[in-house]
């Protein structure tokens, strides 16, 4: 617990004790978490001798941030027209039934969560799905059990 208080000061102190690094704060602590622990959110409104209330409202307007553990490794789902007319929906119901999560939820080992976002950018290649940062483009329910099974993998080491 220490630990993880330490962190979060760490990623406090990099910025001036300022309410308009509010938002940054918030990302830097999502990214080194992957959500953001209700420690950091009563940290920074100490730091920033803030409303722990505004703080909220900002984390919880923002879909980017979250206040709940997510997976270790996160998957985009691009669900915009060009994705959506090329099968994403097919692909959504592929997840679930391959790793028993439905958009917005993470399995029960810690190791996937699933996010449907409106678009990824990369129409050219829908439907897209992006692994952490890694993006893979007309993805089909075949490509989805060898794509995810790397994953798998990577965390058996």
């Amino acid at each position: 617990m220490q630990a993880e208080m330490d962190q979060i000061l760490e990623i406090l102190h990099r910025y001036p004790p300022e309410k308009r690094h509010s938002l940054a704060i918030l990302q830097d602590l999502q990214h080194h978490f992957n959500y953001i622990p209700r420690e950091g959110m009563e940290a920074l409104a100490e730091y920033l001798g803030c409303p722990l209330s505004s703080l909220y409202s900002m984390a919880t307007f923002y879909r980017a941030l979250s206040l709940k553990p997510k997976g270790r490794h996160i998957i985009k789902l691009c669900d915009g027209t060009a994705c959506h007319i090329r099968g994403s929906v097919n692909l959504a119901g592929g997840i679930t039934r391959l790793l028993g999560i439905g958009a917005g939820e993470t399995t029960e080992d810690g190791l996937f969560s699933l996010e449907l976002v409106n678009c990824l950018g990369s129409c050219a290649l829908a439907p897209v799905m992006v692994v952490d940062e890694t993006y893979y483009g007309k993805v089909t329910l075949e490509k989805l059990p060898e794509i995810l099974a790397q994953y798998r993998e990577g965390a058996a080491e």
